[in-house]
């Protein structure tokens, strides 16, 4: 036998176990796993706060609102901030504040959108003593906008009856409401 075909004898066998070790590490499970592991990183908490607390002021030093959280994760792919049982007390400079809970939210980045999930509840006592309360299941929240919508079922708890709607428009700045459709109302006449 010639030199080079004993030569050939050992390395085709050694360059099918090569072969066969590279296939076993670049087998298409491999790349799920990646792939797998790339969408856990796009959800990943770059950090989080337990018992979160923040109060902000306006420029002429009055309350503008109290925060707090149970949780607080901002995700970094995303720069979203999820809440866990937000509590805001939102003054916006007046006595009497809009108390706004919800067992969930989210935070757009910049703080543009707040989404409130879940069991959202908003109440106000006006000067008089008068009780309001909102409640649905889903909120948006445009603070720079002074703005809140929803396309949920709403109800709203006052002084002289309840209101049940699909859909509302909330113009915070007027303390208007615009309901959007199926309105229906019990009321109190004094």
């Amino acid at each position: 036998m010639s030199k080079n075909f004993r030569l050939a004898l050992i390395l085709i066998p050694v360059a099918a176990l090569l072969i066969a070790l590279g296939y076993w590490n670049i087998r298409p499970e491999s790349f799920m796993e990646r792939q797998a592991s790339a969408q856990a990183d796009e959800n990943a908490i770059d950090f989080y706060v337990v018992n979160a607390s923040s109060v902000q002021y306006q420029e002429d030093g009055k309350r503008h609102y109290e925060m707090t959280a149970a949780k607080l994760e901002h995700v970094k792919a995303s720069d979203v901030t999820l809440l866990t049982n937000p509590d805001l007390q939102l003054y916006r400079g007046t006595e009497f504040p809009w108390h706004v809970q919800s067992e969930r939210g989210e935070v757009s980045p910049e703080g543009e959108q707040v989404e409130l999930i879940d069991k959202v509840r908003v109440a106000r006592t006006d000067a008089k003593g008068r009780p309001t309360i909102l409640t649905t299941s889903r909120l948006t929240v445009f603070p720079d906008k002074q703005y809140a919508e929803t396309q949920q079922a709403v109800r709203i708890d006052a002084a002289n009856g309840v209101t049940t709607a699909q859909g509302m428009k909330a113009y915070l700045n007027d303390s208007r409401m615009i309901l959007q459709s199926n309105v229906r109302g019990q009321h109190e006449v004094r």
